[in-house]
């Protein structure tokens, strides 16, 4: 193997990045600039239309995109009928990135609200089936007291969004 000066992770990168496969990824991306302020960063045009590879960052993090390909097994949330994943965005104020998601497209899943782990936290489902969670840490939480807020909670028979 060669010895090489390129970077392993390129600038302005991080270790791990989101890559979303989504049903019309060029009007998520359109959706995540208006919904949560993202900038378009790149769009490599594929073949039919489709967008072979996306890129938004938000908040100073890459999130890759691509429009679905079932010839080589690439579907999105909607396709699978849902998604096991979460993903979570810190922003300033909560309250009015949630309302801005909303207003966009997103489907309100949870609505803001103060948790026992120190976030006003909410959820929504983007219109293109990826769900995100939307958070402002409001106050630091001692391990300790976490868990006995949690513990309080689940025997009141509430779920952490409740």
């Amino acid at each position: 193997m060669t010895q090489s000066n390129v970077k392993p992770i390129p600038d302005n990168m991080h270790a791990v990045t989101p890559h979303l496969i989504c049903d019309g990824a060029a009007a998520a991306i359109d959706f995540y600039v208006k919904a949560f302020g993202a900038e378009d960063c790149a769009r490599l045009p594929g073949p039919n239309g489709k967008l072979m590879h996306g890129m938004v960052r938000i908040g100073g993090s890459a999130v890759m995109l691509a429009d679905e390909f079932p010839e080589w097994g690439s579907f999105g949330p909607k396709a699978l009928k849902g998604t096991p994943v979460t993903i979570h965005l810190y922003v300033a104020d909560v309250d009015k990135v949630y309302a801005t998601a909303v207003a966009a497209g997103a489907k309100a899943t949870m609505p803001p609200q103060d948790m026992f782990w120190g976030d006003r936290y909410g959820q929504v489902e983007d219109p293109f089936g990826h769900r995100w969670s939307i958070a402002t840490h409001v106050r630091d939480v001692q391990p300790e007291e976490m868990k006995k807020a949690m513990e309080q909670q689940m025997a009141a028979g509430q779920s952490c969004g409740s």
